[in-house]
């Protein structure tokens, strides 16, 4: 036991009462813990220097902070295709996708060069740090690279592990491993169009588009809210509804992230606050920039902020934050992130679920967006 769960948390996973989304959240830390004793059993056995270097680290990432989003979203859709019960397979595809997302961010940092995750250095740079006073016969950052590769291919490993075991005890098996199959292919679809934006200097505002909905929109929202309902044995027009609602949700989620990456506190968010403006990263807020500089004629604004072959200096990377206020960009992508939620929480409400199911939908997405809470009326 992790002592990361609330009493009501623990005490609905022991006896079957019944979960909130935000209890979801943290009751996935008791199965978390449960894969990740086991698993450090099995790689100790396998080899000690593996067990402590690898396996344990990425226990520990996986443990070490994280909103735990996406096994809410697997909760409620779950609870709006009508589970109710026993939810120990809601937990179990909870705790496979936060492996699937600690496999993602660890990829992620290694392929951006960024050095910080959740106030901590990324993993790939503990990696390099690991042997740093030692004689190595290899370059340090040639070790780190590739222990932080397979750190994430270990992650995902016992991600699909938990999957498999969760489909093979529930009568929806076969959906459930579908959902699951896809979405893998989609995030790293996403991933390698992110990289292949930021190869060839792309800067449509489709191509963002597409991005952040393979990248993030997808495994973040919709696929979580249909292996859910997978579960609960949905009919296909909730399924529907539900794509919709989480594909809305999940460009939210990855708009607000945008802005964040732009305007961010690192001693709020543990992360840099301007990776993405120093890769000149293509993201839904850079592309409408880009498109508010032309229709205005702000010439300065569409040179800073287009692509090109040097790296931004820190006044470069100051300049592009304020053509990002200064083209009306910001504004926009705030207005965009209200309008996303809005529209996602109207597909649940047309699903006929238990009012408190979706009001408890709503406040998610509203948490997942930014967006400050909506007053009690």
């Amino acid at each position: 036991m992790l002592g990361l769960q609330s009493t009501s948390a623990q005490r609905a996973v022991l006896v079957g009462e019944p979960l909130t989304a935000v209890d979801a959240g943290r009751a996935v830390e008791t199965v978390l813990a449960e894969v990740f004793r086991a698993e450090r059993e099995h790689a100790q056995a396998i080899d000690p220097v593996f067990a402590r270097d690898v396996a344990g680290r990425v226990a520990a990432f996986a443990q070490h902070g994280g909103k735990r989003l996406r096994t809410a979203f697997a909760w409620c859709g779950w609870r709006i295709a009508g589970g109710t019960g026993d939810a120990g397979d809601v937990l179990r595809t909870g705790a496979a996708l936060e492996l699937l997302q600690a496999c993602a961010l660890i990829h992620d940092d290694l392929m951006d060069g960024s050095p910080l995750r959740r106030g901590a250095p990324a993993v790939h740079v503990q990696f390099a740090e690991l042997h740093r006073t030692a004689r190595m016969r290899k370059d340090r950052e040639a070790f780190a690279t590739g222990a932080a590769v397979l750190a994430g291919d270990l992650a995902l490993a016992w991600a699909d592990d938990l999957m498999a075991e969760t489909a093979l005890e529930s009568p929806y098996g076969r959906r459930v491993l579908g959902e699951w199959r896809a979405m893998r292919g989609e995030m790293v679809a996403g991933q390698y169009r992110d990289l292949h934006a930021e190869q060839t200097g792309a800067c449509g505002l489709d191509e963002a588009v597409t991005i952040a909905t393979l990248k993030s929109a997808l495994y973040t929202v919709e696929r979580p809210l249909a292996l859910g309902a997978a579960l609960a044995g949905a009919d296909d027009l909730t399924v529907d509804a539900l794509r919709s609602a989480g594909r809305c949700a999940g460009l939210a989620f990855q708009l607000r992230d945008d802005l964040i990456g732009a305007f961010g506190d690192p001693a709020k968010t543990g992360k840099p606050a301007d990776d993405d403006l120093r890769s000149r990263k293509l993201t839904y807020l850079l592309a409408v920039a880009l498109v508010l500089a032309d229709a205005a004629g702000d010439r300065n604004a569409a040179e800073i902020l287009s692509p090109r072959s040097s790296a931004p200096s820190p006044a470069d990377v100051a300049e592009m934050r304020r053509a990002l206020e200064r083209t009306g960009a910001r504004e926009v992508v705030e207005a965009k992130i209200a309008e996303l939620a809005e529209k996602s929480v109207r597909y649940v409400d047309g699903t006929g679920a238990e009012p408190a199911v979706r009001r408890e939908f709503a406040a998610l997405v509203r948490r997942a967006s930014g967006l400050a809470p909506r007053e009690e009326r």
